[in-house]
């Protein structure tokens, strides 16, 4: 068994929204807090601390009157983030990454449910202290019932849940024959058979919204509604290009997997098979 996340997208109430904003700023306070407890403990009285210590620190916060705040929301979130953190300790130590980064306001935000903080029943999706299930839009079925749920919202303004699950891959035979790939400019990339794959050129194609955007984003006064608002276009802007170009590489890679399956399996096993996986 193999475990992968399948996201969708989804469309939260008022009431919905407001309590992701509010664990969503619960995560980040929690993560930059106890990130600069962390760091200043190190540089200052050369103590390292570890996931266990961490947690004992979110405990005594959220203790404190000022941040009565913290126990509004679900403590899974919470405690989550912790464990992300040390994980990136870990990274960092180990000369994988860089040394963890404090979460920013204006960046993606992401809070992880584990299956004690949600309920999945019938296709619907039912989180700690939320009454109503998410209107998900469901493009497929998942394998089974997710082991944890990721609850994102880009900076696009967009919503997105990931479900973890578990299932049994189905490989595609191993062909004898391999195909060589040029990438390029003029074309996208060229295959060693000749085929060429022509460059979408996506960001030149939304080149002038996304300038006429920008400019109109430069001229609102810094802190205002209208520039948060003219800050979302851009945003939504560059996502369509993300999505655009992500669509097309899927479709592509695709393509000459099924390509190559072709010759040695029937062309309806393999559509069966290809429409089964994301």
């Amino acid at each position: 068994m193999t475990k992968r996340a399948y996201q969708y997208r989804f469309y939260p109430t008022p009431e919905q929204a407001e309590l992701l904003a509010r664990t969503f700023g619960c995560v980040r306070f929690v993560y930059n807090s106890v990130l600069r407890w962390r760091t200043d403990a190190f540089f200052k009285e050369q103590q390292k601390v570890g996931y266990t210590q961490a947690s004992a620190r979110l405990t005594a916060i959220k203790k404190l009157p000022e941040l009565a705040f913290l126990n509004e929301v679900s403590s899974v979130p919470l405690q989550q983030c912790l464990r992300h953190q040390q994980a990136a300790f870990k990274n960092f130590f180990e000369g994988r990454a860089k040394y963890p980064a404090f979460k920013k306001k204006r960046h993606r935000q992401s809070a992880e449910f584990t299956s004690s903080a949600f309920r999945y029943r019938d296709g619907k999706l039912f989180l700690a202290k939320c009454d109503e299930p998410l209107a998900i839009r469901w493009s497929r079925t998942l394998p089974g019932e997710p082991s944890t749920v990721t609850i994102s919202r880009d900076s696009a303004g967009r919503y997105f849940v990931s479900c973890l699950c578990e299932f049994e891959p189905e490989t595609l035979p191993v062909v004898p024959k391999s195909l060589g790939i040029d990438l390029g400019l003029k074309d996208l990339f060229v295959t060693s058979k000749g085929e060429r794959f022509g460059n979408p050129r996506h960001t030149a194609k939304y080149a002038s919204r996304l300038a006429l955007a920008q400019r109109r984003l430069s001229k609102k006064p810094l802190g205002s509604k209208n520039r948060a608002k003219a800050r979302r276009k851009v945003a939504r802007i560059h996502a369509k290009i993300s999505d655009c170009r992500t669509d097309s590489l899927h479709k592509l890679s695709r393509r000459l997997i099924i390509n190559q399956a072709l010759k040695f399996t029937p062309w309806h096993s393999v559509l069966q098979d290809a429409g089964n996986r994301p």
